[in-house]
């Protein structure tokens, strides 16, 4: 899809803020309410935009632990993976799940609420999951950096140091 600076414009404030109202971006992005709205359909049509979401503060909610989860599973059949990922799916306390290189086969991202909530997600819900070998858990002890935005527009292209010559000098 091409877009211009005015998209990313757009897209940049709705990462800031999706509350943002349609008449003040189009004000930021110098364009008429109708041109902006259908900037946004356009985006919306072609899955840049996926969603409009509040992120939610999980500790003011009461979840007070966020772990990383490395699974591994047996064995890798086509239909064990994909009944394996449909357990997870379904998963609620499970925010995010990832198929990945490496030591792991996956590593999920779950809040839960207390030590006690972890473990019965642990024993009752995740090893019986089908096709799980081994679990690790790790306990987030600060979270030092959590965002959902993306980095947008043009990326500033690296800075190139001049070439360095040398002069020979005659002998």
């Amino acid at each position: 899809m091409d877009m211009d600076d005015k998209d990313y414009l757009i897209l940049r404030e709705l990462q800031r803020n999706a509350r943002t109202t349609n008449l003040e971006l189009a004000r930021l992005a110098g364009l008429s309410p109708t041109g902006l709205q259908k900037r946004l359909e356009k985006l919306e049509s072609a899955g840049v935009i996926g969603a409009y979401v509040a992120v939610l503060d999980r500790e003011k909610l009461g979840y007070d632990l966020m772990c990383f989860v490395q699974v591994n599973l047996r064995y890798h059949s086509v239909d064990l993976v994909r009944k394996f990922r449909a357990a997870v799916k379904a998963m609620p306390e499970v925010l995010e799940c990832h198929h990945i290189t490496g030591e792991a086969d996956y590593v999920l991202k779950i809040a839960v609420r207390d030590r006690q909530q972890l473990e019965a997600f642990l024993v009752n819900t995740l090893t019986p999951a089908p096709g799980v070998e081994r679990i690790r858990t790790s306990l987030v002890l600060n979270e030092v950096k959590s965002t959902t935005a993306l980095q947008l527009g043009a990326d500033p292209e690296p800075k190139r140091q001049p070439r360095r010559t040398r002069k020979v000098q005659d002998v």
